[in-house]
């Protein structure tokens, strides 16, 4: 599966952006699909994930209330939808696709291919 993310921007706070993973390949419909950021100087952390069949979703605390995630398997597409947005939501961020058992979602090691990133900037 090769990943490619793409939609992120410079926007003022409390501005939306949405964020688009496109995925190639014919298996997108099996793999859990999940979206981590990662700041200057810290490390990657979790902010959104979807099961295969898009009946499960989970979201940090950070980020829970202004964020929703969805996909759309006949497009071979994972969406990341950011309204409210605020300074610190300022990151690359990286779509991730895995098989996900357990507790795995928030994990970067739970996924098995990323995407290349995409800078979101939010000013004050």
């Amino acid at each position: 599966v090769q990943l490619q993310a793409s939609g992120g921007g410079l926007v003022q706070a409390g501005g939306s952006l949405r964020l688009s993973c496109a995925a190639s390949g014919r298996t997108f419909s099996s793999y859990d699909m999940g979206w981590f950021r990662q700041a200057p100087g810290k490390e990657r952390e979790f902010v959104a994930a979807i099961s295969w069949s898009a009946g499960t979703t989970y979201y940090s605390d950070s980020v829970k209330g202004r964020f929703t995630i969805a996909r759309d398997n006949a497009k071979n597409t994972v969406y990341l939808q950011m309204n409210s947005l605020k300074p610190e939501d300022t990151a690359v961020y990286y779509c991730a696709a895995g098989r996900i058992v357990k507790s795995g979602w928030f994990r970067p090691g739970s996924y098995d291919y990323w995407g290349q990133g995409t800078l979101v900037t939010v000013s004050s």
